[in-house]
């Protein structure tokens, strides 16, 4: 959709529609948390009533973002989530464009008949379901797109607590202005924000230098027992079933950012991280160069995402996911090692 399309509707939802819920994807990131809570900021300087909800609890190092405490969580407080979709003008979902990423917000917020906004930057939006939607996967983040949204209203409307919340999401989603920069704009709103928001190298380690004695040790453990690497493929799998998580004391979270960790080798293109929980297996997946890990996931694992970075399920044994997943590489064996 047009930008000025999006802003035509966009203005007559924040106008006309005085409660909006704000969703994000399940197992939220610093992107989905930092996008929800600049926007609902924004929308209640509008003067509209906002509530954020969210499928399952974020991570204790995102607990700080200046509005987290007025997140409801649908895991402890089902009523109140179910409550404020029932009685939504608009449902806003940012950060993920099919309703089957929002987790048990899925069938909530299917049973609503208001106008959805989407704000995100993931391939492939199912499109039908939105009213208005900004939907961009040449930006480094949804927080990216919020800031411009924020901004063809006015700078005004930047506040310290709006833009520290954004930069978390812009940090975080390019893993500290590493990865996913396609433009020079993303440095220009950057800027913005950091004339605005609490200092940066505050926010770096508020986010990245408070690990648990645990966290740092099962991430240890990660890289030195249970990473695999496959060099006929150029790839690497670091698998950790339940029994690894408990031993470690596994809070959600505590796996952020160990897919990146071999990817720090030359002569591996893709990474995956294979965890099991309690009712499946989770799949990350990281790639360099051209290498289409969206493709793969997509095609095989129910999931999906951007180019480089992206995310899937199985619902059977560890073993059987682990076996699955190396199943499928020789199909891509050429493309890895040639990924550029």
């Amino acid at each position: 959709m047009q930008t000025d399309i999006f802003f035509e509707r966009f203005d007559a939802v924040i106008q006309s529609n005085r409660h909006i819920v704000l969703a994000c994807h399940v197992n939220p990131d610093g992107d989905a948390i930092g996008s929800v809570l600049a926007m609902s900021e924004f929308l209640r300087a509008r003067g509209n009533e906002v509530k954020m909800v969210v499928a399952n609890d974020f991570p204790e190092f995102l607990h700080w973002m200046p509005g987290s405490d007025d997140i409801l969580v649908f895991e402890k407080d089902a009523e109140l989530c179910k409550e404020a979709i029932t009685e939504a003008e608009c449902i806003m979902m940012l950060d993920f464009n099919n309703l089957s990423r929002g987790g048990i917000l899925h069938n909530e917020i299917g049973k609503t008949r208001c106008p959805r906004v989407l704000i995100d930057h993931h391939r492939d939006p199912e499109e039908s379901q939105f009213y208005c939607m900004y939907s961009s996967t040449g930006v480094s983040s949804t927080s990216e797109i919020v800031t411009e949204i924020i901004l063809h209203y006015g700078k005004e409307y930047l506040t310290e607590s709006i833009c520290t919340n954004l930069m978390v999401g812009i940090m975080t989603d390019t893993g500290s202005f590493a990865h996913s920069i396609y433009h020079p704009r993303t440095f220009d709103l950057v800027g913005y924000l950091v004339e605005k928001s609490q200092p940066y190298s505050m926010i770096h380690e508020l986010v990245y230098d408070t690990m648990s004695e645990d966290r740092l040790r099962l991430l240890g453990f990660a890289i030195n027992n249970r990473m695999e690497v496959l060099d006929d493929y150029s790839t690497a799998i670091i698998a950790l079933n339940k029994s690894d998580l408990d031993r470690f004391n596994y809070q959600v979270g505590d796996t952020e950012g160990v897919v990146n960790f071999p990817l720090s080798m030359k002569k591996i293109n893709m990474a995956v991280l294979v965890t099991e929980r309690q009712d499946q297996i989770r799949l990350s997946f990281r790639s360099k160069g051209s290498f289409s890990v969206h493709e793969l996931a997509n095609k095989y694992f129910k999931g999906g995402g951007h180019t480089n970075a992206a995310g899937g399920t199985l619902t059977c044994s560890f073993e059987e996911a682990v076996a699955q997943l190396k199943a499928v590489l020789p199909e891509y064996q050429e493309r890895l090692n040639q990924a550029q």
